[in-house]
C-alpha cells in the first residue's frame, strides 16, 4: 500500500523502478497460477466474518463441493470468508490457493492454504485472480468484495475475458443491490437487459458450485467440437 501510494503520487520523478517491480511481481503471481490445478473458481467475500455466521458455513460448505466436483477454489487468502473456502476446499480432498494482500493492518494467510503468494499492488491480485479462473463465486463482503465484482462484470460486459459465470450467494444481501441495477442503471439506460442477466443469485451451495460447473462443462464440449 505505501508502494502504491509513492506510485500514485503525481509528483514522482522517475517511475521505471515502480514499473519493474510491478512486472516483477505479475511474473511470480503468473509463476504462482501455473501451480494451480485446472479447472478453478475463485470466490471472495468479506474478511470480517467468522466461524459460525451462516455466511461462513456456506463459503465453506462451497468450498467442499467443489473440491468434490475436482475443482481447485482460490481466495483472497486472508481470514473471514476466504477462509472458510479454502477450508471447505482442503475438507473436500481439493487445492486452495490464497491470493494475499499486503495492507496497512496486516492480513495474515488463513492455514488452509496449498499455494499462496502476497502481492504488494491491487492490481496484480486482480489479474491472477481472473486468469486461472472459470467463475466467479460472491459472498456478502464490503468494498474490496464490490470492487471485485464489478471488475467482473466489466470485464465481461468488454469482451476483456470470456463470459464465465457470476454467481451472487446470499439472496437477501444481494437483492437491494441487483433492485438498483434494475431500477437505476439499467431503467436510467446505462446498462443494457443482457448486462444484469450476467449475474445469477442463489441461496443453495450446490446450485452456487452447479451453475460454475455445467457452464465450464458446455464451454469444454463447444471447444471439443471445433
Amino acid at each position: 500500500m505505501i508502494d502504491d501510494r509513492r506510485l500514485l503520487n503525481t509528483e514522482l520523478p522517475d517511475p521505471a523502478s515502480a514499473v519493474e517491480r510491478i512486472a516483477d511481481e505479475f511474473r511470480a503471481g503468473f509463476e504462482m497460477i501455473e501451480k494451480i490445478r485446472r479447472p478453478a473458481v475463485t470466490t471472495f467475500g468479506s474478511a470480517r466474518v467468522r466461524e459460525g455466521h451462516p455466511c461462513y458455513t456456506a463459503a465453506r460448505a462451497v468450498g467442499r463441493r467443489f473440491a468434490a466436483r475436482g475443482w481447485t477454489v482460490i481466495t483472497g487468502g486472508g481470514p473471514g470468508l476466504m477462509e472458510a473456502a479454502n477450508r471447505g476446499a482442503k475438507e473436500g480432498g481439493g487445492q486452495s490457493v490464497g491470493f494475499n494482500i499486503e495492507l496497512p493492518h496486516e492480513q495474515a494467510a488463513n492455514p488452509y492454504l496449498d499455494v499462496s503468494y502476497t502481492f504488494e499492488h491491487f492490481y496484480a491480485r486482480k489479474v491472477c485472480f481472473v486468469k486461472p479462473a472459470e467463475g466467479f463465486v460472491i459472498f456478502p463482503g464490503g468494498f474490496g468484495t464490490l470492487d471485485e465484482l464489478f471488475e467482473a462484470l466489466t470485464l465481461i460486459q468488454t469482451g476483456k475475458v470470456m463470459h464465465f459465470p457470476v454467481v451472487l450467494f446470499d439472496t437477501d444481501h444481494w437483492s437491494v443491490r441487483l433492485d438498483w441495477l434494475r431500477g437505476e442503471l439499467l431503467d436510467d439506460g446505462f446498462i443494457s437487459p443482457e448486462d444484469v442477466e450476467l449475474l445469477s443469485v442463489t441461496d443453495d451451495a450446490d446450485e452456487a458450485v452447479e451453475l460454475v460447473v455445467s457452464a465450464y462443462e458446455r464451454r469444454s464440449a463447444q471447444a471439443s467440437v471445433l
